[in-house]
């Protein structure tokens, strides 16, 4: 499109031009040759009087020599004869033909005879005698395109301005129509590749400015619909596995016998059905980074509301639980279902793989490129960390499934971070998420080595950093 109005503009003003400079042109040569005759006329005049006062050789030899052209040698005057048969008079330098002044006399008026050189102005002038003389004026070819040249480089040049500027005119309206498009087709073809997160900024023409707005508006609702269907996972994963966790736990006070072996088979083959519904749900979505305007969640405040829904449970067995870093908004590029599926997960794996009373704790860390998610617990540890991070393993925790710890993995991945375990202060497992602020994406062996520092005891929260 861009080239196609860069054509068209050069065409059209290309013809614009040859449709008014060459006339012009024309008219300039026309108007310096007008010139030229004109003065030649004007000074030819000047001999008139004398001729009609007398023929005399002499006189008129002193009157041309007085001209401006007449020791130049480009005026010459021709006399006819007083008797039949004599030689007619000729004064100066004679370069017109018989037949030119025969014509002259003839017409009565001035006429123009090409020459050697230039051209010859005839003047006729009529005699007291009756006869009629003629003033040839010599007029140089330099004289009658004088200035004809520069002229039709002034013209040329104009055209030729005329010219460029109207490409870069038609170029920089072609770059305002085709960058919008081309926008609008890059973020087409984001979202389709799954990165939810593509918007066109509503600018450009009016009509690529209401398609940038009507493809704002899909996308929005594409990613509206497919974070309903991830809150209503999610809702399924708050709504049967905190009940199954106490299911658990109380299946696991029954005692012996065949009714006892019998509520815990089923609820372990419920908890594993719930898995496999839980893990099918999420692979069936491409897993997205929020990075539209405006998106993402608060991270402190998605802690606050988890540990409020998890405290009931806490409470009932007797865990002591700590929170910190939750005081003030943290923003982060990851949609809330994501991050309260990924607490979820990590919380339910304290309730369901360390005993009752066992205490647990989180922190939130903000900063400059980088969330730190920290869940910590009093708990047995994990003997086998990378055997744990890896998908559908549980590091030797009896009845896991390992998809949560999959879930978090893949929630810190989407924004270039990673996850680490290690032994908290408490004695237990320490879960380190880091999200990261920056939106690079990285894979499993590109990500950074980021260890995790010692941490202080004691104050209202423990207090960690990474190195990167």
């Amino acid at each position: 499109m861009r080239w196609a109005l860069v054509k068209v503009s050069l065409a059209v003003t290309v013809m614009v031009v040859v449709a008014f400079a060459v006339p012009l042109g024309l008219v300039v040569k026309e108007m310096a040759r007008d010139r030229a005759f004109s003065n030649a006329e004007r000074r030819a005049a000047g001999l008139a009087p004398v001729l009609a006062i007398t023929t005399d050789r002499d006189e008129l030899d002193k009157a041309v020599a007085t001209t401006e052209d007449g020791p130049a040698g480009r005026l010459a005057v021709h006399v006819p004869a007083a008797e039949p048969g004599a030689r007619d008079l000729e004064i100066g330098t004679r370069r017109a033909a018989d037949e030119d002044l025969a014509t002259t006399r003839r017409l009565g008026r001035a006429t123009i005879a090409e020459v050697p050189g230039g051209f010859a102005l005839l003047q006729p002038t009529a005699l007291s005698s009756g006869k009629v003389a003629v003033l040839e004026l010599f007029v140089p070819e330099g004289e009658v395109s004088n200035g004809v040249a520069t002229a039709w480089l002034v013209l040329a040049g104009v055209g030729i301005a005329l010219i460029v500027g109207s490409v870069a005119v038609a170029d920089r309206l072609g770059v305002r129509m085709v960058r919008p498009a081309q926008r609008l087709a890059g973020a087409a073809h984001d979202l389709g590749e799954g990165r939810l997160g593509a918007r066109v900024p509503e600018e450009g023409p009016p009509e690529l400015k209401s398609a940038a707005v009507a493809f704002n508006s899909m996308a929005d609702q594409v990613v509206q619909l497919l974070a309903n269907e991830r809150e209503l996972a999610a809702d399924l994963s708050h709504r049967l596995r905190t009940p199954l966790t106490v299911l658990r736990l109380n299946a696991a006070s029954l005692g012996s016998g065949p009714a006892a072996e019998q509520t815990r088979a089923a609820v372990e083959q419920l908890e594993r059905e719930v898995d496999i519904i839980i893990r099918t749900a999420r692979d069936a979505k491409p897993q997205t980074q929020a990075t539209g305007p405006g998106a993402g969640c608060d991270a402190a405040e998605v802690v606050r509301e988890r540990m409020g829904f998890w405290s009931a449970l806490a409470e009932d067995e007797g865990r002591r639980v700590r929170v910190a870093g939750v005081e003030r908004p943290v923003r982060i590029p990851v949609a809330r279902p994501e991050l309260v599926a990924a607490l979820d997960a990590l919380l339910g794996n304290v309730f369901r793989h360390t005993p009752e009373g066992t205490a647990f704790s989180i922190d939130l860390h903000n900063g400059d490129d980088a969330v730190i998610v920290l869940v910590s617990d009093a708990g047995p540890g994990i003997a086998d960390p990378a055997a744990a991070l890896a998908r559908g393993n549980s590091g030797g925790r009896d009845g896991s499934t390992g998809l949560g710890l999959d879930i978090v993995r893949r929630m810190a991945e989407t924004t270039g971070g990673d996850v680490a375990i290690g032994h908290s202060v408490l004695g237990g497992t320490e879960v380190r998420i880091w999200i990261g602020l920056d939106g690079r994406r990285s894979g499993g062996a590109g990500r950074r080595d980021r260890r995790p520092a010692r941490r202080r005891r004691g104050g209202t929260g423990a207090r960690r950093a990474a190195d990167a």
